[in-house]
């Protein structure tokens, strides 16, 4: 039987690299549809992926159309579009905190925007597609996967390369095939313990400061500071632990990634109406690649991210929600790590909270592997952003500007009852009680 798969926010600069990865996949694909309140934008893309793959892609002006039958939903959405990114990014700047769409208030200002919307979708794919899997790609991961679990009944699994990618690096590293002890949240996980071939090669890796440092896009993390946790830890932590360096780096730069993508992204479209499409479209993700938290690091572009074939990576955007697919077809289960509610995972955690940790997946779906609890030195951080992350929730939910002040004062990064109100009013505007969000793309 061939499947169909829908993609929410077909418009986005990444669809065909993820129809090129449906394409590789093995997976008996009839019909891709996607969907975008920018259809123009959807049918560029669509024009892109058709070049490189030989299924059918129809674009759709209606959500329920394309979700209609699926068996995969893929949803990629970016309420607010790139600039609205940039402009969280800058006010967060502005207040003295590095800017970051999925840490501090641009993860707060962009779920916002974001949650009411994934909700009112996963309930069409309810209603249009009960079966199906979503896979949620959409920022901030874990955070909008547990308001799609808490509020919906759709299938959702959350999806994030970062894992994959720290594993592979860990790899190059020690010359080996490795198995990584993984725990924690979104954005905020730490590998615990490193096999190759059974044998424990946590302490050699630790005791290493080049590998340290080469299992990361820029120089994150001081080999020391990993020594201390005895932990390694996800790339996005360095927002968490480097905080001011962070913010240091983009004042000086003057700018935020945000703003540089947004940069980067202009003429984007009418350059992909030229001759060799699929060239501009590969030298955009190369230069885009090659420049991933160079600016928050301090550093400048590295030339071997550009040197690579954005098609041909072993790990990223498409190639892990191929991974989870491929899973969830097959009655072989597969260890991913993904985000699904807790179950026990993390005793440390509820139940229903979304974790990322380690799944076996099947055709009978995602079951976390129990790791045990967090080790003393992490523990409280992920308890505090965890709480962070129900508040955000619940402030969207109920579109309550009080309860977006909480959260605020609840997240790590910021944790500061007065600056949480100036954040407030800078994102949020002076709405008193109920609080507006812009649902447009």
């Amino acid at each position: 039987m061939s499947l169909k798969v829908a993609l929410i926010g077909g418009g986005g600069v990444r669809t065909p690299l993820l129809i090129y990865g449906l394409a590789q996949s093995g997976l008996a694909i009839g019909e891709l549809a996607t969907y975008d309140l920018d259809t123009e934008r959807a049918r560029v893309m669509a024009g892109l992926g058709r070049e490189l793959s030989s299924f059918q892609i129809r674009v759709h002006d209606r959500i329920e159309t394309a979700v209609e039958g699926a068996q995969f939903v893929l949803s990629s959405i970016r309420v607010g579009g790139i600039s609205a990114r940039a402009r969280d990014e800058r006010i967060a700047l502005e207040h003295g905190l590095a800017g970051q769409e999925t840490t501090g208030p641009g993860g707060l200002a962009m779920a916002l925007r974001t949650v009411p919307v994934a909700i009112a979708q996963a309930r069409v794919v309810e209603k249009f597609a009960p079966q199906a899997w979503l896979i949620n790609f959409t920022n901030p991961a874990g955070l909008i996967t547990q308001a799609l679990t808490t509020h919906t009944g759709v299938r959702a699994i959350g999806i994030c390369d970062t894992p994959a990618e720290l594993f592979h690096r860990i790899g190059e590293a020690l010359g080996g095939r490795v198995e990584c002890d993984y725990a924690g949240l979104n954005h905020l996980g730490w590998v615990r313990r490193v096999w190759i071939q059974g044998q424990d090669v946590t302490a050699r890796l630790l005791a290493d400061d080049g590998a340290l440092r080469s299992l990361y896009p820029a120089d994150l993390f001081d080999p020391e500071l990993i020594r201390a946790l005895g932990l390694i830890p996800s790339e996005y932590l360095f927002f968490y632990y480097s905080q001011r360096k962070a913010y240091t780096n983009q004042e000086r730069a003057g700018t935020t990634r945000g703003a540089e993508i947004e940069r980067m992204n202009a003429g984007l479209f009418e350059q992909l109406r030229g001759p060799d499409p699929i060239r501009t479209y590969r030298n955009y993700l190369a230069q885009r690649n090659a420049s991933y938290l160079k600016l928050e690091a301090g550093s400048g572009a590295g030339d071997d991210a550009a040197q690579q074939d954005p098609f041909e990576t072993a790990t990223g955007y498409h190639r892990i929600a191929i991974e989870v697919m491929q899973a969830l077809s097959s009655d072989e289960p597969r260890r991913v790590v993904v985000n699904v509610p807790n179950c026990g995972a993390i005793p440390d955690l509820a139940d229903e909270d979304v974790v990322e940790v380690p799944c076996s997946i099947s055709c009978a779906g995602a079951v976390p592997e129990k790791t045990g609890a967090l080790p003393e030195s992490v523990r409280g951080l992920v308890e505090s952003v965890k709480a962070y992350e129900r508040t955000a929730i619940r402030a969207a939910v109920e579109r309550s500007a009080a309860l977006a002040h909480l959260a605020m004062l609840e997240c790590p990064i910021i944790g500061d009852w007065e600056l949480a109100v100036r954040l407030r009013k800078a994102l949020l505007g002076d709405l008193g009680p109920q609080m507006n969000t812009d649902e447009h793309r």
